[in-house]
């Protein structure tokens, strides 16, 4: 019955040509203005770190002063050297990174030698691949020993080891950075986090570093850093990167055995404030957070505003678009009263009716789906073309292909639904008289 209800729709649809084109363009519409800004919000609001956000967490200490109290009573959100360093010796949590972006200038020497380019680093310690889950394509990580000894060392990204050594082996090939000697140990394979979740200071959306190195051999070097910083004591230290400044600028992670262990671990957090409060170091009370990477990501606000924004204002248009083609079906279904009643007198049941009209429109969606794929496409292409950070991010994935067409087909079936029922409920008797 279903080839035969798809039969009787096509039939409709070519004697009600303008009709039709109206339904599937409203669909069209409505279903490629919502899926565009869909997609912008499934790409932007996205799980970084799947399968293991929930038990890494985002550290924060109530380093700062008295005077300068957050509203709602929110500590710092970054920490200073000397507590990342301390919370890093002591080694509660199963993973532990403290990092800080920068941006140096990268060369190497001999035959492949090429003009000198800046890059984005990381400087951090040893745990950050293995909590962050970075993939290596090639070689390895440092290791804590290496952070110890201030160890040469610098893992790359795949393209950074391309643009450098083309096709040659990267691995334990010389690379200069700032005037400085490293040796390349690993080299990363494609890795994106989005949003640039572990360092939203050095931007929400920004591609990954191409340079990875430990943050002890920044220190030694002085490695040129970029990012938020927060500084407070009165007599600031010419340098505020020192082990003793008064400056918030380390971003600090770690990653617990479960979710289950984040109140042990935040109660550990406040018992080292305390430690710190009586030492004289923290003028406030114990005042500790510890969030996750999505309540972290809720906390920083990181999803832009006019992006829920349009998402709403989208969703609104096709309501409306919807409400046309309930109109316009309506409309066909008070026309084909004659057939209808005709079926009817001649055996056909009420729900064999509903369902050839809830068929019609499911049909109408799909062809309104394919119209909003193509004017989908069109749009994130136009938001691809925007100075955002987050624009080159904005594509249709197969997922969200296959929900554009979802999307469409259910809309206009639940569309299809009030006029299917009055379809089914027409009297036959009364069009039989009449004709």
């Amino acid at each position: 019955m279903f080839g035969y209800y798809l039969e009787l729709a096509l039939r409709s649809f070519r004697s009600n040509k303008a009709v039709t084109a109206l339904m599937v363009l409203a669909i069209g519409l409505g279903i490629g203005a919502s899926m565009t800004t869909l997609t912008v919000y499934h790409v932007l609001s996205a799980d970084p770190l799947p399968g293991r956000g929930e038990r890494v967490f985002n550290v924060q200490l109530d380093v700062g002063p008295l005077a300068s109290q957050r509203a709602g009573g929110e500590p710092e959100q970054q920490l200073t050297r000397f507590d990342a360093e301390a919370l890093l010796r002591e080694g509660r949590a199963r993973h532990q990174a403290m990092m800080a972006g920068g941006g140096i200038v990268a060369e190497i020497d001999g035959p492949a030698a090429q003009k000198p380019r800046r890059v984005d680093a990381r400087y951090s310690s040893a745990d950050f691949f293995a909590m962050f889950g970075a993939p290596f394509a090639q070689g390895r990580g440092w290791t804590a020993e290496d952070d110890a000894q201030h160890a040469r060392v610098a893992v790359i990204s795949s393209q950074l080891a391309e643009q450098l050594y083309g096709s040659a082996n990267p691995l334990g090939r010389s690379l200069r950075l700032q005037d400085s000697e490293f040796r390349v140990i690993g080299v990363l394979g494609a890795w994106r986090p989005v949003p640039h979740f572990y360092d939203v200071f050095f931007g929400e959306y920004v591609e990954p570093e191409d340079v990875y190195l430990p943050l002890s051999t920044a220190h030694e070097l002085v490695l040129p850093r970029s990012g938020s910083m927060n500084c407070w004591a009165r007599d600031r230290l010419n340098d505020p990167r020192a082990l003793n400044a008064a400056c918030s600028w380390i971003q600090y992670w770690v990653e617990l055995d479960s979710a289950a262990e984040a109140p042990a671990f935040l109660a550990y957090l406040n018992e080292y404030s305390a430690r710190q409060q009586a030492a004289g170091r923290f003028e406030r009370a114990p005042n500790a957070r510890l969030r996750n990477v999505q309540d972290w990501l809720r906390y920083k606000q990181v999803l832009p505003g006019d992006v829920r924004l349009q998402l709403w204002l989208a969703l609104g248009f096709l309501l409306v678009c919807l409400l046309n083609t309930v109109g316009l079906l309506l409309s066909r279904c008070l026309r084909a009263a004659p057939q209808i009643g005709l079926r009817r007198a001649l055996g056909a049941s009420r729900a064999a009716i509903f369902s050839q009209f809830l068929v019609e429109a499911g049909l109408l969606g799909l062809f309104g789906g394919l119209l909003g794929l193509a004017l989908a496409w069109l749009g994130l292409m136009g938001v691809r073309q925007s100075p955002s950070d987050y624009a080159r991010l904005a594509a249709l994935d197969l997922p969200m292909l296959l929900a554009t067409l979802a999307v469409a087909v259910i809309a206009s079936l639940l569309a299809g639904v009030l006029p299917a029922w009055r379809a089914a409920g027409v009297p036959p008797a009364l069009h039989l008289k009449a004709q």
